[in-house]
């Protein structure tokens, strides 16, 4: 793991954009793992300025999400569909055919669960893979248990998961109870990983997940350091905490 500490949320931002753009511009047809909520929103931010300012054009990008809520449709303000138009793809050029972000209102859940796995598959699998972690340790919606050998699934959100995606609805009662996934394993599949840490709740989790010396399944994110090409880019804040 390389460990990479950046002065305040806004460096932090900027150096994993750079790891974006350097991607999209060394591979012919990169693939990106994508990540939604909080802390990836000053990332897409720095990637849509650099799109107005510099071209670098994401015709020859495809994306897959790490999740999605159950029940949301796409065009609810409250899903990751929507999240993901409002903060990045409607503000670059990528074609809508290249994105990919699983279906939450699914007629089979477990079928789209596969589908999602094989089209990864057929693309390759992912280049550069963004993500968060919660303050129980889980990486994409993968909670606490979640087996190490887990490809894309239906998760039951634990209500801290929950708690904290509480700002995004108007109430706690209104955040979904469930979601889909990319698993462990698929997480595990992309060349590279970029893990943000930011904020000083998130200090406790990044200093549990730097000194862990076990690598177990009640602490999920843990199975980064198995990884040969992970970087942690996190902020003062929840470094120094």
């Amino acid at each position: 793991m390389q460990l990479i500490r950046a002065k305040d949320y806004d460096e932090m931002c900027a150096k994993a954009a750079e790891h974006v753009i350097r991607t999209i511009k060394e591979k012919k047809a990169p693939v990106l793992g994508l990540a939604t909520g909080k802390t990836p929103t000053g990332v897409y931010r720095k990637l849509v300025m650099d799109h107005w300012q510099n071209r670098t054009s994401y015709r020859h990008v495809t994306t897959f999400n790490l999740d999605e809520y159950v029940g949301l449709g796409s065009d609810d303000p409250t899903s990751f569909h929507y999240y993901m138009r409002e903060n990045f793809f409607d503000h670059v050029d990528i074609p809508e055919q290249q994105i990919h972000i699983p279906n939450g209102i699914a007629s089979n859940l477990e079928q789209e669960c596969l589908q999602y796995e094989c089209q990864i598959e057929e693309k390759g699998g992912i280049d550069l893979q963004i993500l968060g972690i919660g303050v129980n340790g889980h990486i994409g919606f993968n909670e606490p248990g979640t087996p190490f050998y887990s490809q894309t699934h239906i998760v039951k959100l634990s209500e801290s998961t929950r708690e904290a995606n509480q700002s995004f609805f108007n109430s706690l009662e209104q955040v979904p109870k469930y979601a889909i996934t990319m698993g462990l394993s698929t997480i595990m599949k992309s060349r590279e990983i970029v893990l943000l840490v930011s904020g000083k709740r998130k200090a406790p989790i990044l200093q549990q997940l730097l000194s862990s010396e076990v690598v177990c399944e009640d602490l999920p994110a843990t199975i980064l350091k198995r990884h040969p090409h992970v970087t942690i880019i996190t902020d003062q804040d929840a470094y120094s905490s």
